[in-house]
């Protein structure tokens, strides 16, 4: 099932407890605009809402890019006041702000340039599996932009401090081979086969209990989040009502009776 968008430029797809995600702009290599922005936190709205769907998955349209950046074309009409960069910079807060706080699984299906805030966009995931032909970068420093805070400490959180000034200071793209070292993927695969590998991944995720996946999200979460401003009680909370949960009866007896568990979120 297809949701209703405003803009073409990003597809949300339906299909067997998967919500798909495609950032929809292949002559431009995925590059964001506003109107791309501004659809995410409804399309995270819609499947956060919906019990059917139990993963979500990131992908660019064609085979040439996951996302490349920011959509510059549209800048002299969107950013060229100070007023209506703030405007932009707030909707784009608003798009990765929703990733952030959504609680079900999203896995990154990254093919080709992933560069700048296609990258920021990469890092809004879970899980990341590239394929051998990707390309990544942050080509901040040969624009002479500054790069906020919390984009660079998300990185830092992910790859350690000197892969991130590598990635920073140089400004060159990288192979998916050398993400993968640097940790910033999960996994590496031939383009013909990526596809199947992050369906299958999807597929295995959404038939395993939601609300395990979902305290262990949480509490991975909580665990990045600066000391002092942890919600531990949160994590608490919702590892007990996985053990009074109608699922955790369901796979218990799935397991004694050796079949699939059936797993309802509740």
């Amino acid at each position: 099932m297809r949701l209703n968008l405003e803009t073409d430029k990003m597809i949300a797809e339906k299909e067997g407890g998967i919500g798909w995600i495609t950032f929809n702009n292949p002559a431009r290599r995925n590059a964001t605009t506003f109107d791309m922005w501004q659809a995410i936190p409804k399309i995270l709205d819609d499947y956060g809402r919906d019990r059917n769907v139990r993963v979500v998955v990131l992908r660019g349209a064609g085979d040439k890019a996951f996302v490349s950046g920011a959509d510059i074309s549209e800048f002299a009409e969107r950013r060229n006041t100070p007023e209506q960069v703030e405007t932009y910079n707030a909707n784009t807060e608003r798009a990765h702000k929703a990733f952030h706080d959504f609680e079900k699984p999203i896995l990154g299906m990254i093919q080709g340039f992933c560069i700048g805030g296609g990258l920021a966009v990469a890092l809004d995931t879970d899980i990341r599996i590239a394929s051998d032909d990707s390309k990544f970068g942050v080509p901040a420093a040969k624009l002479g932009l500054g790069y906020a805070f919390e984009g660079i400490r998300h990185l830092m959180q992910l790859v350690g401090p000197a892969y991130a000034q590598e990635i920073f200071f140089t400004a060159r793209q990288f192979t998916a081979a050398e993400a993968l070292r640097m940790g910033l993927v999960n996994k590496v695969v031939p383009a013909a086969e990526l596809e199947a590998t992050v369906r299958d991944y999807a597929a295995t995720i959404a038939g395993n209990a939601p609300l395990t996946v979902k305290a262990a999200k949480a509490a991975v979460r909580e665990g990045m989040a600066t000391e002092g401003k942890r919600d531990l009680d949160r994590v608490a909370r919702m590892v007990k009502e996985c053990f009074e949960s109608g699922d955790y009866i369901e796979g218990r007896t799935a397991f004694m009776e050796k079949r699939p568990p059936n797993f309802k979120g509740r």
